[in-house]
């Protein structure tokens, strides 16, 4: 287990779509305990892989371990499949654009699919701060940064 660097604003890999995941195997295993121990030690509610320089569609959340038991939760090869229509305009930050946050409109809930470390497929309906977390990595996936989703405050 160890802390990787993070990437920031500016690093090309930020910008670019994820790769698939296709291989489910230590290596893959190794880069999550590694995301999650970044993201606890940063400290963050989400990491995504391309932060810590993987170009793979794999992203980590854990949004209660600040204020109650930890919920860590895993998703591989993320996928919307159904959003609200109305949107909730909420702050945000960013570990890879430290100290500027930023007014962002998300949909009041996103269904996703996804699988585990073990390629299991997984659905769920994710809404409130879990809604948000998912939704700004899983933006980090398709190169996309609150700086361009949101207005900085």
């Amino acid at each position: 287990m160890a802390v990787l660097p993070l990437r920031f604003e500016g690093d090309p890999i930020l910008l670019h779509t994820a790769e698939p995941v296709v291989a489910f195997d230590n290596a893959l295993a190794t880069l999550v305990r590694d995301m999650f121990d970044t993201m606890y030690a940063a400290p963050g509610r989400g990491l995504a892989a391309p932060q810590v320089g993987a170009s793979a569609r794999v992203f980590v959340v854990d949004t209660r371990w600040k204020d109650s038991d930890p919920d860590p939760m895993i998703f591989v090869n993320p996928i919307v499949t159904a959003r609200a229509q109305e949107e909730i305009a909420g702050e945000e930050a960013c570990l890879s654009i430290p100290g500027k946050s930023f007014v962002v409109s998300r949909p009041a809930w996103v269904d996703m699919t996804w699988q585990d470390l073990d390629g299991v497929q997984h659905g769920g309906r994710f809404k409130g701060l879990q809604g948000v977390c998912v939704c700004h990595e899983f933006d980090h996936l398709d190169g996309l940064l609150i700086t361009q989703t949101g207005v900085r405050l």
